[in-house]
């Protein structure tokens, strides 16, 4: 046993006081006399070792008490099976879970509020010189930092949800970092949280050997829930009063097959398609909503979907835009290409800019998402070094060799971007036999192919040359396997390299129905766009075009009265770190000052969706070691159990108890034990 406060075992030097006020008993005795004492005598004797009984009793009691009373005062207590160094002061970490999972209800309430109770129960185990530290999911930096106790209660009191989620290792080495600044104190750490899944990767929990870890595990009602997990557009570009097919992947969590769950999409506030889906249990399906009649511009949606009571992940939200034209450039070696003139011309929706190759404006490729080369002879190391970095950042490049081309310096352009490059030129042409369906680019863009299809003849053409290393694939080929026409990807973006020119003398591919479609299906796949959506917590950098920003000209994104400061950075790009600044799900307009340029979505992490949470049992075998242990939030407060758990069995309240028993005992023996009112009997025979 051990004492919190031993210097008051002094105190029991009081133990004197009774002794010495037992051994001098200062009453004075009244004398009375009587005419014979024959048999007084024999009663005196019966009565005085009487009285002697009352007066040890009352002197136990009275020592007990006063014992009992300054042992109370010392705070005995048995230590626990951790090392305990009395007297020295705690460092508490508490984590409070306020992630959307903690809106749930049980029988205390929400569990948020349950958590922000728990957590002031902790800290009132604690001492009032103990310091504490309060987390939360969002790792606010005014959070890493000792609160006394009234500062960590207010804090607390301030706690909202927050869209984020992390793993419970990375809230131990978040607490860690500032426990292990202080070198004084025993440290401590509690996660209040419901434990779901999600909070765990599959190895156990690894903490200072130095810091006591415990998990105060908060139990929820179970609640079904339905969530849409992502949407995407099969579309790759968007085009004025065309029809679009969303496709949304819809996602089951519960146990239990969900019916008739209504789901409709919104498109700048209008509704433009409704429908309503049933889900098997722990199911995931993709459903198809086409809508139409969009005109150019950013476009803001939303999928609104009615699953009660667990709504927080019942939107999902997602921007694209509607192009009016679509810029290309064209690059040739002193003459426009007339086939590839033609193609773009035939449709109003491409906007075709027409450039000698040695009058391109590099510095606004990236404006361009398809750069075409025909016909150049040769190609210099500055425009190759050019079209590196504008395939690395995304554009698409398509190659049409010219008749006689210097081919070291087209390989001087290819290699580095992971192409084949042409090579010699060979005479043993033929026939196209191979068109590769399955590429995205000729994918259901052929209603039924014919058996015996009337595909390009050729005469000659450049033999491809690479490394078998290369990553792409032949989307046209001749006899034998050599390739006609391929496609390389490359970091962001992706070549293309034609074996022949669009040259009669090489085949017939210019005067071809199949130019129409591969040119169209090439400058349609092409380019950089932005995501439909990011997910908030996760995706901290967004990438944007290229935008020209100055210190009087910042980006600045808007949500109703919110504004954002993003941090930009011109890296390949425009890229914006947000540095959780982004707490809401919804549409956010991305702006220049006054003018828009462009519309973000971020959502919520759905792995809050899964309401799927850990045993005890399984908590305990996710603890490494002999450093932590799992408290039950009962009914009881946590103000004992910590106390208990921290510095062990403490027995104060049962020295109070024990001394307020022999007080009891004193006045008992004091009132009711009479040892000198004795009966003598009375001899009526007398002889």
């Amino acid at each position: 046993m051990l004492f919190v406060y031993p210097a008051f075992l002094f105190g029991l030097l009081s133990l004197a006081i009774p002794v010495i006020i037992h051994l001098f008993h200062f009453r004075q005795y009244k004398k009375v006399y009587f005419s014979n004492v024959q048999f007084l005598k024999n009663i005196q004797q019966q009565q005085s070792s009487r009285k002697n009984l009352k007066k040890l009793l009352i002197l136990i009691t009275r020592l007990l008490a006063v014992f009992f009373l300054v042992l109370a005062f010392a705070r005995p207590f048995i230590p626990a099976k951790q090392n305990i160094t009395v007297g020295k002061t705690h460092l508490v970490s508490i984590f409070v879970d306020n992630s959307y999972s903690m809106q749930t209800v049980n029988r205390e309430g929400s569990l948020l509020d349950e958590a922000r109770r728990r957590a002031k129960e902790i800290a009132s185990g604690y001492g009032i010189n103990d310091r504490f530290q309060l987390l939360t999911q969002d790792f606010e930096g005014r959070h890493q930092r000792l609160l006394n106790r009234d500062e960590f209660n207010d804090e607390v009191d301030k706690i909202k949800i927050s869209p984020q989620s992390r793993q419970l290792q990375q809230v131990v080495n978040r607490a860690q970092s500032l426990l292990n600044t202080q070198f004084n104190g025993q440290k401590a750490l509690y996660v209040i949280s419901d434990f779901q899944k999600n909070m765990f990767s599959p190895k156990a929990i690894t903490t200072d050997t130095a810091v006591q870890l415990g998990l105060v595990e908060l139990k929820p009602n179970l609640l079904p829930n339905i969530a849409v997990d992502s949407v995407w557009l099969l579309s790759a570009v968007h085009r004025p009063g065309e029809s679009e097919k969303l496709v949304v992947r819809l996602h089951n969590y519960a146990d239990q097959k969900a019916e008739k769950v209504p789901l409709k999409l919104l498109i700048n506030g209008q509704q433009k398609a409704l429908g309503g889906f049933t889900l098997n249990a722990r199911g995931v399906q993709n459903d198809t909503l086409s809508f139409s009649g969009l005109q150019a511009g950013w476009q803001q949606g939303e999928i609104d979907l009615q699953d009660n009571p667990v709504n927080f992940d019942n939107q999902f939200y997602f921007t694209f835009k509607v192009q009016q034209q679509m810029p290309l450039l064209l690059v040739d070696g002193g003459a426009p290409n007339p086939y590839i003139q033609a193609v773009f011309n035939a449709d109003a929706f491409f906007k075709p800019q027409l450039v000698h190759n040695g009058n391109i404006d590099y510095a606004g490729l990236a404006a361009y998402p398809l750069v075409v080369l025909s016909d150049l002879k040769t190609i210099s190391t500055g425009l190759a070094q050019q079209l590196k970095t504008y395939v690395s950042n995304g554009g698409t490049l398509l190659v049409f060799p010219a008749d006689g081309a210097d081919v070291a310096s087209y390989k001087l352009l290819l290699q580095p971007l992971a192409a084949n490059y042409p090579g010699k030129v060979l005479t043993n042409g033929g026939r196209v036999s191979y068109i590769n369906l399955q590429n995205a680019l000729f994918k259901n863009t052929f209603e039924q192919l014919p058996q015996n299809p009337d595909l390009p003849v050729v005469q000659r053409y450049y033999d491809l040359e690479g490394s078998s290393r290369n990553s792409g694939e032949n989307l046209m080929e001749l006899p034998g396997g050599k390739a006609f026409f391929g496609v390389y990807p490359y970091a962001k973006g992706r070549t293309y390299v034609s074996a022949v020119p669009l040259d009669d003398s090489y085949s017939n591919l210019a005067h071809h129905a199949l130019l129409v479609p591969l040119l169209f299906r090439i400058a349609l796949l092409s380019g950089h766009y932005p995501a439909l959506f990011y997910t908030i917590g996760n995706d901290e950098a967004v990438e944007t075009l290229p935008i020209q920003a100055t210190d009087k000209q910042v980006l600045k994104l808007h949500k109703a009265q919110q504004v954002i400061i993003p941090d930009v950075r011109q890296q390949e790009g425009t890229v914006l770190y947000l540095s959780d600044q982004v707490h809401e799900a919804g549409n956010y307009t991305l702006q220049k000052q006054d003018s828009l340029i462009a519309v973000l979505a971020f959502n919520s992490s759905r792995s809050e969706s899964d309401l799927t949470y850990l045993s005890s049992a399984e908590l305990k075998a996710k603890i490494s070691g002999k450093q932590g242990t799992v408290i039950q939030a009962g009914a009881a407060s946590l103000k004992d159990t910590v106390a208990k758990t921290n510095i062990g069995l403490e027995l104060w309240k049962l020295c109070i108890i024990l001394a307020l028993i022999s007080l009891a005992a004193e006045i008992v023996l004091l009132r009711f034990y009479q040892p000198e009112k004795q009966v003598v009997p009375v001899n009526n025979n007398p002889t």
